[in-house]
């Protein structure tokens, strides 16, 4: 078939926007409608569900939400694709069969398992599985198919390869569908949702509609979304998307090795990106696997510290605190929200916040929480909490492995029950290690005119977490800006603007196609999101605060503004 696939996107992730699901249904024509739910986060809360009951393990909301919506997927002819089973892809595939039973639908409904590892030691593992598993399940006549751990494009891509019949050996339009699942897989993020420039949106930025990726037999894309709904699609908000949580140039995926920097994005009309130029090369002979493990338990109490004498107030309590309860694994951390001269208590108050984990329960829960509010009348003038005390909660630790491919059962359950295998990659290849680039010389100004601004006037960013890393991708919004932000944004002047970043091993790449760079920072966020206690655990407002660091932009005519969210292209 040569007529494009129109893949939309209605969740992406476990608690999205609820009514998504039958605002896509409703608001245009669909081929495929997929729903994301699946994180480092939301794998842990899945294994602790599963802890409680085995039957457990996959996304709730989504029954929920499918409930109102299945009659009209089934009647409109639109597939639905999930990765909402989590841990237990078969028992979700069999709710929702009992699901459409009283519902008085038929549904043909296929999943795909072999992502769960055994691993004694872990609370869940889980290797992350490429398409061809999903085309398979459509391919048999699955209405609806759900899967465990598959990475999030392949959402997209499976649907692309039963359409159009690619092989493995496709990789540039494996790649490219790679692309356009990446772009629609967190939902509302491309359509404007979290943009840097969102005050430049058509409403501001107030509802963004769900995305829609127009997949082209070549692997191309357009990237879109339905009429009359909120925020836009431009080259820039397409562009945010695409620096989302990646790394260098080779963006890794099981099927495909797909290459960032041949990606080109060009204006295809009012709310329409096209997305071409991309080129793949063989996956690895290996499968990311993502492992959780619980790492005990977790319990925080925040001071509040007003007026003067603000760090002897913090001292004074640490040492207080310390007395009560030890040493061993407390973290002070003081936030300096305080502002001189203040009119009134909260403008003129820091915050101490006080964490401690602990293998032992007992000793993170109240024996710590309330040994802190025992200081209310015995410390610094003014003490007063946030909170009440309360009990220690478990969290867990994060890490990544690699198994080989051909070691992972991969397994399409068809909707007549029949388990088909599924081959890995018949080509894999060893990627070499990405260039790191060094910025050029000219990013300078010492000898030229510059005026003391926010960063953020010139230039955009995204970030987000991969583990105990982050990445923080920030884009041009003109060539005469991407001229002089290539040779100025270094490695070393990122720790300047950004002084926690100075101590780790940080990674930068650069893709003149987006104009942008790309950094990696190893180990910002220690052993990930889960027992993260920094005050952004996923580093989602990194990039906001590059942006708002105060520096010297050039003089000259104007580099920032394109436009309404900057809708020319290169």
């Amino acid at each position: 078939m040569t007529a494009p696939l129109r893949v939309g996107n209605a969740s992406g992730f476990y608690g999205d926007r609820a009514t998504a699901w039958r605002e896509m249904l409703d608001g245009g024509e669909l081929d495929v409608l997929t729903g994301d739910y699946l994180a480092e986060l939301t794998m842990l809360i899945l294994g602790r569900d599963r802890l409680r009951d085995p039957g457990l393990g996959y996304a709730k909301t989504f029954l929920r939400q499918l409930e109102g919506c299945l009659g009209t997927a089934l009647e409109r002819g639109v597939r639905i694709v999930t990765n909402a089973g989590g841990l237990n892809p078969a028992g979700l595939a069999a709710a929702i069969g009992s699901l459409a039973d009283r519902l008085g639908l038929t549904a043909r409904i296929g999943y795909v398992e072999g992502d769960a590892l055994a691993r004694p030691d872990a609370l869940t593992a889980n290797a992350y599985l490429g398409a061809f598993g999903i085309a398979a399940c459509l391919d048999a006549g699955a209405d609806v198919v759900v899967t465990g751990r598959v990475t999030d494009a392949s959402l997209a891509v499976g649907p692309a390869i039963a359409r159009f019949g690619w092989g493995h050996g496709d990789l540039d339009a494996l790649a490219g569908a790679t692309v356009a699942g990446h772009l629609i897989e967190c939902g509302a993020q491309v359509t404007g949702g979290n943009f840097s420039f969102f005050t430049e949106l058509p409403d501001g930025g107030h509802r963004p509609g769900f995305p829609i990726a127009e997949i082209h037999p070549d692997g191309s894309s357009v990237l879109t979304k339905h009429p009359g709904t909120g925020g836009a699609v431009t080259v820039e908000t397409v562009t945010a998307q695409l620096l989302y949580e990646v790394g260098g140039p080779d963006y890794l995926g099981p099927d495909v090795v797909t290459r960032l920097d041949t990606v080109e994005l060009i204006a295809d009309g009012p709310d329409r990106v096209r997305v071409t130029g991309v080129r793949g090369t063989p996956p690895p002979d290996t499968l990311k696997v993502g492992v959780n493990n619980l790492g005990g338990f977790r319990n925080s109490m925040t001071f509040v510290l007003c007026g003067l004498d603000i760090p002897a107030k913090a001292a004074l309590v640490r040492g207080q605190v310390e007395a009560a309860v030890g040493t061993d694994g407390l973290e002070f951390v003081l936030a300096r929200t305080d502002h001189p001269d203040a009119v009134d208590t909260e403008a003129a108050s820091a915050l101490l916040h006080v964490h401690l984990r602990d293998g032992d329960k007992a000793r993170a829960g109240r024996a710590f929480s309330a040994a802190a509010v025992e200081l209310a009348l015995a410390s610094y003038p003014g003490c007063t909490l946030t909170t009440l005390p309360g009990d220690a909660t478990p969290y867990g630790v994060f890490t990544a492995d690699a198994v080989p491919q051909v070691g992972v059962e991969h397994v399409a359950v068809l909707p007549s029950g029949e388990r088909v295998p599924i081959a890995p990659p018949p080509v894999t290849g060893t990627p070499e290690d990405p260039v790191r680039h060094r910025p050029p010389a000219g990013g300078d100004l010492s000898s030229r005119a510059s005026r003391r601004r926010a960063l953020g006037e010139l230039v955009g960013a995204r970030s987000g977490d991969k583990g105990g890393d982050a990445n923080l991708g920030v884009w041009a919004r003109t060539d005469a800006t991407w001229a002089w932000l290539r040779g100025w944004l270094t490695v070393e002047r990122l720790a300047e603007l950004l002084p926690e970043t100075a101590p780790l091993t940080v990674e930068r790449y650069e893709l003149p196609n987006l104009r942008a760079v790309n950094f990696v920072l190893r180990g910002l966020l220690g052993q990930g999101v889960a027992a993260s206690t920094r005050f952004d655990p996923q580093a989602k407002a990194l990039g906001e605060l590059l942006r708002s660091r105060v520096v010297d932009l050039p003089t000259g005519p104007p580099v920032g503004n394109t436009g309404p969210a900057g809708e020319v292209a290169r």
